[in-house]
């Protein structure tokens, strides 16, 4: 007798766009749900510079920033954020950790197959 099974079919949203994250930042709602924000953590970027122009009309030395702390400052970009209960918490940590324990297996590959931390420049069958 065949066992039951259930196929999941993906619809995903019309505007759906990965985006690249490099951190995250939330913790437990009052409801006791985990809520997370990813974002992608940068430099700053200048809103303007000002430039003096050369007497042969080109770009001179830079005479002025904004905001004047741009170099300074770090920037979190918060684009999406997920909620989840404690059940699907602890499922997405265990799927998690199999996805990580893949990315290893593949980097001690590469690892492996490197030669004094080059590539190799001829391969041979």
């Amino acid at each position: 007798m065949k066992k039951p099974q259930i196929t999941f079919k993906y619809l995903f949203a019309e505007d759906y766009n990965p985006v690249y994250v490099n951190g995250a930042h939330g913790g437990i709602s009052p409801r006791g749900e985990l809520v997370v924000h990813f974002y992608l953590e940068r430099p700053g970027v200048p809103v303007s510079i000002t430039h003096e122009v050369n007497p042969n009309g080109t770009i001179g030395a830079e005479l002025d920033e904004v905001p004047s702390d741009f170099k300074q400052t770090l920037y979190r970009a918060v684009e999406s954020g997920v909620v989840m209960n404690y059940e699907s918490a602890r499922t997405f940590h265990a799927w998690l950790g199999e996805r990580l324990k893949e990315m290893e297996a593949v980097q001690q590959a590469r690892e492996s197959l490197q030669f004094n931390g080059e590539p190799p420049t001829t391969i041979t069958h």
